[in-house]
Parts: C-alpha cells; sequence; structure tokens
C-alpha cells in the first residue's frame, strides 16, 4: 500500500498525516506539554496491593497511581495467569511484590479517562531494527517476516547478540524492517541499545522512586522507527529546522526512511494539500457521510463505541436488498478508516443494515476483515451475532482524537444533551414551592439563564403568577447571561 507522510511541526505541537489514495487514513499528534508515556521507563514505588484483583497500584511520580497486573509481572506468560504450564497455581501478586517496594516499571498504556496508566515489569527499549528485552534471554523474529526466513534471521542474530559469557545477554526481537539489514547494522543497533540499558540502570541507582528512567522518542523520531513502511512514497516536514534535525537522526539510525524526507516549502500549509484539517474536523462529528447517500453515526463512550449504519439517500439500487448490501459493503471500508483515523480503541459494536441474504453476510464481513487487516494496530472481529451485530476489538495504548483534541462540555458535562429550558423552568416553580414551606421571606428571585428567564415573562407566565398569588410572595426574575441552560438560583430577599 503506497503512502504519503505529511509533518506539520510548531513548538508547541507536532502533527502527522498518513494518506493512502490521497485520503487521509491516520492522524497522530503531540503536545509538547501532553506527550505520551507509553514506552517511558520509571523507578516507581508500590502504593498498594490488592490480592483480590491480582493486582498493584504504583506511584510513578504521575497525578494518579499507575496500574499493574500480575500477568504483566516479568517472568509471567498469558497462560500462567491463572496456574503454570505444569498445572501449578501461578504465584500470587501479593507475594511477589510488596507496598514501599521499589520497582523498575515501563508504560504499556497511557492513561484514559479515569484509569491510570497500565505498567509492565518486562522492560523492552525499541531500537531501529531490534527491540531489547533486558530480562529475557530469547531471540526471536517478528511474525510479519515470511516463515521460510525466520530460521536463518534467529540464527544470524543469535550468533551477534552473543551469550554472557562473552559480554552478551538479553533478549532480542527482529522488528520488520530489519529483515535486510546487514550484520553490521545489527550490531550497531545492538550496542545502541545495550547502552541505553546501562543508562537506565544508573539512573536506577541515583535516582528516588517516582524518577523517570528513559523517555521514548518523540513522535517527530517515531515517524521514521514506526510509521515507514515500504509503500511509504515520501516524507514531508515544513519546518527547516527540524527537517536538518530528522535528516541527521534518519541518517544515523534509519538510512533508508531519511531518504524519503523531504522539507516541504510551499506557500500553502503542508495540510491544505489534501484537506487534514478539515478530515480531523469531521473526525471529530458524530456523523459520517458515505458517497451513496448512506452514513454512519459514530458514538464514543468510556465502555464501548457503537457505531451505527444507516441507508439514508441512497436507493441507486435496483431493489432494496442491493441497496442495503451496496451501503453495507461501503460502509465497512468507511468504519476501518474512521477506526484508525479517530484512533478509536477497546470494545466496539457495528450495526450493520440487516441483510436477509447470508452471501451478503459473508461478503460484507469478509471487506470488513480486509479493510482492517490495513491496520498497523491490532484489530479482532467476530462474526455476525443474532442480533445482527458485529462484535470487535482494537487495541488500545492511547487517547483518541477526541479525546485528545475535545474536553467535555462544561454544561451537558459529556451527556450531549441538557434539560429543556421549560424543564428547567419546572424545576424552579418546584423549588420555590418546597422554599416557602421552609422559609418566610419577604420576596423570591429567581436568577436563572436568558432562555428559562424568557419562558418565564411568556409561555409560562400565568404559572409563575399563580404559584406567586398561592404562596402570597412577589416572584422577580433576573436573566443572567454566564449561566448554563441548566443552572439557576433562588435568592431569598
Amino acid at each position: 500500500m503506497q503512502q504519503d507522510i505529511l509533518i506539520n511541526w510548531s513548538p508547541q505541537e507536532t502533527r502527522v498525516a498518513i494518506i493512502e489514495h490521497g485520503a487521509v487514513q491516520e492522524l497522530h499528534v503531540e503536545r509538547t506539554l501532553e506527550r505520551g508515556l507509553v514506552g517511558n521507563v520509571y523507578l516507581g514505588k508500590v502504593a498498594r496491593v490488592l490480592p483480590g484483583m491480582q493486582s498493584a497500584f504504583v506511584d510513578i511520580g504521575l497525578e494518579r497511581a499507575a496500574f499493574l497486573h500480575v500477568a504483566d509481572l516479568h517472568g509471567a506468560r498469558p497462560h500462567e495467569e491463572h496456574g503454570n504450564r505444569h498445572g501449578q497455581p501461578a504465584v500470587p501478586i501479593e507475594k511477589q511484590v510488596f507496598e514501599g517496594q521499589p520497582l523498575m516499571v515501563q508504560v504499556i498504556k497511557d492513561p484514559i479517562g479515569t484509569k491510570g496508566a497500565r505498567l509492565s515489569t518486562q522492560i523492552s527499549i525499541a531500537g531501529r531494527l531490534l527491540v531489547f528485552l533486558p530480562g529475557d534471554d530469547h531471540v526471536g523474529v517478528s511474525q510479519k517476516i515470511p516463515g521460510e526466513q525466520r530460521d536463518a534471521l534467529r540464527s544470524r542474530l543469535t550468533n551477534l547478540v552473543g551469550t554472557p559469557a562473552t559480554g552478551g545477554g538479553g533478549g532480542f526481537i527482529l522488528r520488520t524492517n530489519g529483515e535486510d539489514a546487514s550484520d553490521a547494522e545489527l550490531a550497531d543497533d545492538i550496542s545502541y541499545l545495550r547502552k541505553t540499558w546501562a543508562r537506565i540502570k544508573d539512573a536506577a541507582l541515583r535516582l528516588p522512586a517516582g524518577s523517570l528512567l528513559h523517555q521514548d522518542l518523540s513522535l517527530l523520531r517515531r515517524v521514521l522507527r514506526d510509521l515507514v513502511t515500504e509503500g511509504t512514497q515520501t516524507i514531508r516536514i515544513d519546518s527547516r529546522e527540524q527537517f536538518g534535525i530528522l535528516k541527521a537522526f534518519g541518517e544515523e539510525f534509519m538510512p533508508q526512511a531519511a531518504a524519503k524526507l523531504q522539507q516541504y516549502k510551499g506557500e500553502r500549509p503542508i495540510f491544505d494539500l489534501f484537506n487534514v484539517d478539515e478530515e480531523i474536523a469531521r473526525a471529530l462529528g458524530r456523523r459520517v457521510d458515505l458517497k451513496s447517500g448512506g452514513y454512519l453515526i459514530v458514538d464514543q463512550t468510556e465502555a464501548l463505541t457503537t457505531i451505527d449504519v444507516n441507508t439514508g439517500g441512497f436507493v441507486g439500487a435496483r431493489n432494496f436488498d442491493d441497496t442495503i448490501f451496496r451501503t453495507n459493503l461501503e460502509a465497512a471500508g468507511a468504519i476501518a478508516r474512521q477506526l484508525r483515523l479517530r484512533n478509536l480503541g477497546g470494545i466496539i459494536i457495528v450495526d450493520f443494515i440487516d441483510m436477509q441474504r447470508e452471501d451478503h453476510r459473508d461478503a460484507v464481513l469478509a471487506e470488513f476483515r480486509k479493510q482492517l487487516a490495513r491496520d498497523r494496530v491490532k484489530t479482532m472481529a467476530g462474526g455476525f451475532s443474532q442480533l445482527g451485530l458485529v462484535e470487535m476489538t482494537r487495541k488500545r495504548t492511547r487517547e483518541s482524537l477526541a479525546h485528545m483534541l475535545c474536553e467535555p462540555c462544561e454544561w451537558c458535562h459529556g451527556a450531549g444533551q441538557v434539560k429543556t429550558a421549560r424543564s428547567v423552568a419546572y424545576d424552579i416553580l418546584r423549588e420555590i414551592l418546597r422554599e416557602a414551606r421552609q422559609f418566610n421571606p419577604r420576596e423570591y428571585r429567581v436568577v436563572a439563564s436568558p432562555r428559562v428567564v424568557e419562558l418565564f415573562l411568556d409561555e409560562e407566565s400565568q404559572h409563575l403568577a399563580g404559584l406567586s398569588d398561592f404562596i402570597g410572595k412577589p416572584i422577580s426574575l433576573q436573566s443572567e447571561n454566564a449561566m448554563g441552560q441548566e443552572q439557576y438560583d433562588i435568592v431569598l430577599l
């Protein structure tokens, strides 16, 4: 898949857009004051151990304590969570860590919403060609490299890594972009990673608990390390200064990627080339229009994301079944793109339009899985449920685009709706009646939003006057522009 990468850099923010077939497929944003934490290594201190959850909270110097599950302790394997391969029970977390214990940990998931960062004690340091596992002795090769090449590559890498007796040690995994690397390039990466690990160990002995020992590369450098593929044609950046810095970094560590680097000198902003800012604005909305006239509705909550497919105005096919089928086929590709663009993760429920024919359902599901296979993030999609829903998951390691760029509305607090002005007016009438039974003021003054006050002066004036007569006290109104529609005060004078 051929792609272009655009980098818009400013002192406060770096934005990276991945373009395929002239359309934005992925957007990565890193703000100088809000850099992600995944990959960072800390010297933490165990704050609490929770045997019932087989987990612990670790203080790493952040606002919220981070979360460490027993499965993420060094030496654990997924199948050992409830018992090891010999049928013996796994060692419970309370016998492995204790409160107050200093612990070297690495962030594997950023804090998301109200959840703290997720940690692992299995430290891994990514290089250009290799991933170094200091606490392991395994030499592995990426599963994306064809099987017939893996054994030869593993043998080469084992010889280069050496053994503890020869000054080696530690585990290494060959990354996909190291498939064609020479022995000299691999040896350079091994040396770089071991030097980095030596600096981390030295810092752990000198610094107090809660200290940052190692920070992963910035987004600008991770573009060359993680986002460039064989299909990448150009990497364009609009900053002359950062172009020079990135070029020097790339020529030292990633020469093949650096060769694709270009400085953008056009008069138009670089993101205007492919209308990236317009795509960002659309990616923050609920509705996504399809070319056929159908549309998607995307609703993101903390627990899961739901995507609903609708035919809208699409009536182009010869019969209704074909209309539904073609809309669902187009939606399958659009949904996969929206997942990447919005960086949606966790549990995702897709409600395709109901299809009567089984071959239509199979074709839509096959197209959906084909489109998901292009995603660099791990995804897993099931079949159609009895209710016609497709359940899937997408690995979540950082905040979604909406969570990064937006915040909950201060009036509705993320609910997406507020009470009507009439509902608030009736709440006020009930509250005045409640106050009248407890207090005996000279007058009641209602301070509310302009819409609520306007309603009292017009359509609800009779009800307000009737309440005033009933309690025997005057009720005055005061409009306050700074108040939200649901906000009001009742002042006793």
